[in-house]
């Protein structure tokens, strides 16, 4: 019997998944653990993208499974931000990263700015 891996699935592989994006079928039946930004993002892109109904509709649909964070996640998570600066990272991805760093969970993206990080599962 293999290792069960969790993941954190950043704002990219959540969109991915959605998609039907073939490299992410492997992910399909697992838990999405995220952050409540993440979330957050999640609905201000398909808001944007398509229209309020569909934003609802993937808001309700997907069943996610939120990670808190603290003032010290995000003070981290600035200063990853800050040490990346030429990057032009999001704070988002950033705290995305420290809470999986944190919470020992692979930090899944196709983001090419984490690509070849410790504790990360880069899918395009």
């Amino acid at each position: 019997m293999g290792w069960i891996i969790i993941y954190f699935f950043d704002t990219y592989s959540i969109i991915e998944l959605i998609r039907g994006n073939k490299s992410y079928e492997k992910y399909e039946e697992q838990e999405i653990i995220t952050g409540i930004l993440n979330l957050t993002e999640l609905y201000w892109i398909f808001l944007n993208k398509y229209n309020r109904k569909t934003a609802d509709y993937w808001a309700k649909k997907l069943s996610f499974n939120i990670v808190n964070f603290t003032k010290i996640e995000c003070i981290e998570a600035t200063r990853y931000r800050h040490s990346r600066k030429k990057d032009d990272l999001s704070f988002v991805d950033c705290l995305g990263y420290i809470l999986s760093i944190k919470n020992n969970i692979k930090f899944l993206t196709g983001d090419k700015h984490f690509e070849g990080l410790d504790n990360v599962e880069f899918v395009r």
